[in-house]
Order: C-alpha cells, then structure tokens, then sequence
C-alpha cells in the first residue's frame, strides 16, 4: 500500500476525519427522513386498517341488532336469546361474538350468547356496559347513532373490538366482541417492512455520502497533498484547476498564493545570498588589513614598556581592540561558512579527557576551572570544533560567573555529555530563550561587550554539525549551566549509515 493510500484510509478511519462527519451526517438526515416517512405511513395505514375493520363490524352489528335482535318477545328466555344471539355471529366475520342480556327479567338479569364458554358479561368493560345502560359515557367511548357505543381493550394480548348498543324501543342490550389479532399481524408485517425499508434507505445513505464525500473530498485531500509538498520546501507545486466550483476557486487561489510565495522566497534567497556574500568578501578583504595591522600592534605592545607613559594606554587599548575585531572576522568566516553550507568535519578518534584539557591548558585556564573527566573516554569528532565549543562555553562562564567553574564529563548511552557550570548571578529568564542567538545583547543599553556576540551560537553551530545540541539552563544552587551532547561516534548518522568528515582544506589554509 503506497503512503498515499495509508494517509487516505487513516484520514477516513480518524473520529474527526471530515470524510466520517459527511457519512454521520448523511446517514442522520437519512435515518430521521426514512423514520419519519415510516412513523407517518405506518400511523395512517394502522388508523385506516383500524377504522375499516371497526366501521364492518360496528355496522354488521347494528344491522344485525335491529333485524334480529328486535323481533324476540317482551321477556325472552335465555334459549331465545341464545339462538338469536348465534344467528348474529353467523353473520359476522371470524372471531365475531355476540351477547345479549335481558335486564328486565325478574331478579337476576338472562343471557344468550353465540360463545358462552367464551364470553361473558364480565369480559365487557365496565365504562362500556355504563355508557350503554346511560349511567354514565366514558370519553374513550365513541358514539353511533341509534345509541352504539365501542372501546378497543387488549386483555392478556389478545386485541378486541367491543361495542354495546340497546333495541330501540325497548328490548334486551347487546354486547360484540371481535378479535383484532389479523389487523395486528398485518401491521407487524408493515412495521417489519417499513423498518427493512429503513435500514435499505440508511445503508443507502451511508453509500451515497461516502460517495459524494470521495468526490468532495478528492480534491481537499489534492490540496492538502500540496500544501504538504509546499511546507516541506517544493515551491513549484501547482494544482490542476478543472471546474468552476469554489473547490476550483480554492485551487486557483493556492496556486497564485505558491506563486507570489516562491517568488518571495527566491527574491529572499537571492538577497540573502548576496548578504552572505558580502560578509565573506568583506571579511576576506578584512583579513589582508588585519594581518598587517595585528602584526603591528604586536610589535608596539612589546615596546609599550619603552614608551611614553602617555602613550602606552593607546597603545594597548589599540591592540586590544584589534585582537578584538580580529576575532569578529574570524567569527563572521565561520558563521559564513556555516550559512552557506561549507562547513564540514575532520574526524578523529580521541580521549576526551584530554582534548579538554589541552583546550583549557591551551587558554591559560588551569587554575579557574574544575575538571571531573575520567580519561578513557573515546569519541569520534571534530577535534578543532570540539575546541571550539569548550573554549565558548568554558569562556563565557568564566567571564559572567567568574571562577571556579567546574567541567564534568560522562557517557550517557551513545552520547558523549559534557556540562559546564558556573557559581555567577545565572541567567535572566527573559534572555534564557536568546542565549544563543547571533549578536543578543542582554541590554540594549550597552551594545558594546567584550565578546562579538556571536560565540555561543558559532559553539551551537559546531555542536549540531556533529549531530548534538547544546541546552543552557539556571542550576537551583544558583550559576547557568551548559550541557553539550554529541554522539560518541558522529561518523554514524540515525540511520545508521556512515558519514566521512571531510577535510576543510581552504578552510585550514585561510587560518
């Protein structure tokens, strides 16, 4: 699988992913439209299912009622009101059940029904046999003419129409009974398939939005693939325009955005090309000068003891100010050589131990710094830019801490640490984050120091060039401390193949 189609399927499988919040949303607007549709054609179908079954049976009854029930006698017997009451039956749908109860008998009220092992007057709710004796009318009855009421109950399960209505004219009352199981089969079967035909819809949805969320998509995931290449430095990325949608608008709006965009980077690079240029050739054409002048000055520093006691404090203070500018070109070659990209290194295995202390012996430092080093220690680098990096770090700690300053030296897995510390006031926390930047001056009130400003941040050069870095810090017991970490052996690079120093050698011979 190409690295293309892995960012695309982890895009789609991401919770935030857009492509996933196009499908949710799809699907939602699907799921609540087909829910809806289904709720609505199911509630009609029921109440028009309900309400011709009932109407059939409610007008079969009455029918039946007038035509039969009306013509037995005064006081009927219970036999009479049995046959009548199964004749209505039998002209009845299935399930259909009738009974008949004579409240004007003496004493206890008779009954016929066409299923009297089945039905009784205590199966006949209470409100209904009130509403149809006019004791009282419940609200869930509903009234037909010639005083016939009805109620749909649900005892154990088993759904049932029941209506009641009296022979007008006097006679005996009337109970029906009808089962409403078939209606209720039928409407499980339309809820089932409307729910079927939910999930079809819902999956459907989900299909549609995954495809228009590709087509949509595609070109937002073009874009990103862009923006990606232009961050990682191709300025010349352009997209194909098709179309004229505002996906098209966006395209044509980032590829004149990459274009004014490397247009501004090559009109940087050139005028910083050309800063880097002046630096070297000015630093170049400083040297030649230098020399002379350094020469010179050396001379009358050794004949300052013979000469005007007026004169001998210009002397030195031309002297030292020319060491001083001698340094700043040199700093500016090298910070040169490392913007434009020349500066390479001459490995070497050595002891670390004693490049350290060659590098303090060298200065004079013997008597200020405290060394912690166990000799044994074997690195490969860049011996002159290790040099480099102890002299910066040891001499900035020695001119704002002041002496002793301690130097330890250990191994930590493959990397080779090496901290400086200082006992001085420390670092301010607001100049901490600029300690390594070129030319920072603490103060902007005294822009004039000893050192060019650029020593530390030549010594952070070096120690990434080796593949290390360097980190300053304010110890709790009060002084800075720099930390330099650099791997044992720099000719490895992370991934393990080997990096050659090579030899600076115009380097060396301008030196």
């Amino acid at each position: 699988m190409s690295a293309a189609s892995r960012r695309t399927l982890l895009a789609g499988l991401r919770l935030t992913s857009l492509r996933l919040r196009l499908v949710v949303v799809f699907a939602l607007v699907a799921l609540t439209a087909a829910v809806s549709a289904s709720g609505i054609a199911y509630w009609l179908n029921r109440e028009a299912v309900l309400t011709r079954t009932q109407d059939a049976a409610l007008k079969d009854f009455r029918q039946e009622m007038q035509s039969r029930a009306a013509t037995l006698p005064m006081h009927p017997t219970q036999a009479e009101l049995q046959a009548v009451a199964a004749q209505m039956a039998a002209g009845g749908s299935p399930g259909y059940s009738v009974l008949l109860v004579d409240e004007r008998a003496a004493g206890k009220p008779i009954a016929g029904t066409s299923d009297i092992d089945t039905l009784t007057l205590d199966d006949v709710p209470q409100e209904l046999q009130d509403a149809v004796n006019r004791r009282q009318k419940v609200t869930d009855a509903n009234e037909f003419p010639y005083h016939l009421y009805w109620v749909r109950v649900n005892p154990r399960g088993k759904p049932l129409l029941v209506a009641g209505t009296k022979v007008i004219g006097g006679g005996p009352t009337g109970y029906m009974v009808t089962s409403l199981e078939q209606e209720r089969d039928d409407l499980n079967s339309l809820a089932w398939s409307l729910a079927i035909a939910t999930a079809l819809a819902l999956l459907g949805s989900a299909l549609l939005a995954q495809a228009a969320a590709t087509t949509v998509l595609k070109p937002v995931q073009r874009l990103g693939d862009a923006a990606r290449r232009l961050g990682e430095g191709k300025l010349d990325t352009r997209l194909r325009v098709s179309g004229t949608d505002e996906l098209a608008d966006l395209s044509r709006t980032f590829n004149k955005t990459a274009e004014s965009l490397e247009k501004k980077v090559a009109d940087m690079s050139a005028r910083e090309e050309s800063s880097r240029r002046f630096v070297a050739d000015m630093s170049h054409e400083l040297r030649t000068p230098l020399t002379a002048i350094t020469a010179v000055a050396e001379v009358l520093e050794d004949e300052a003891d013979n000469l005007d006691p007026m004169i001998a404090p210009a002397v030195h203070l031309v002297v030292s100010e020319t060491r001083r500018l001698n340094d700043l070109v040199e700093n500016l070659m090298e910070v040169t050589r490392f913007d434009a990209g020349t500066a390479r290194l001459v490995l070497d295995d050595v002891d670390v131990a004693d490049q350290v202390t060659a590098c303090i012996d060298a200065r004079a430092w013997l008597d200020a710094v405290d060394l912690d080093a166990e000799r044994g220690i074997m690195a490969r680098l860049d011996p002159r830019r290790l040099d480099v990096i102890l002299a910066n770090l040891i001499g900035n700690a020695l001119k704002h801490g002041g002496s002793p300053v301690r130097v330890s030296v250990r191994t930590v897995g493959h990397e080779l640490v090496i901290e400086v510390r200082d006992h001085g006031p420390g670092i301010p926390e607001d100049v901490l984050p600029h300690v390594f930047d070129r030319f920072y001056k603490a103060s902007a009130s005294r822009p004039r120091s000893e050192g060019s400003g650029l020593g530390l941040s030549i010594a952070m050069e070096n120690a990434h060039i080796h593949g290390g870095d360097i980190t300053a810090a304010n110890s709790a017991d009060g002084g800075a401390v720099f930390v330099l970490r650099l791997p044992l052996d720099v000719s490895r690079s992370a991934d393990g193949e080997e990096n050659d120093g090579v030899r600076e050698g115009e380097e060396c011979e301008e030196q």
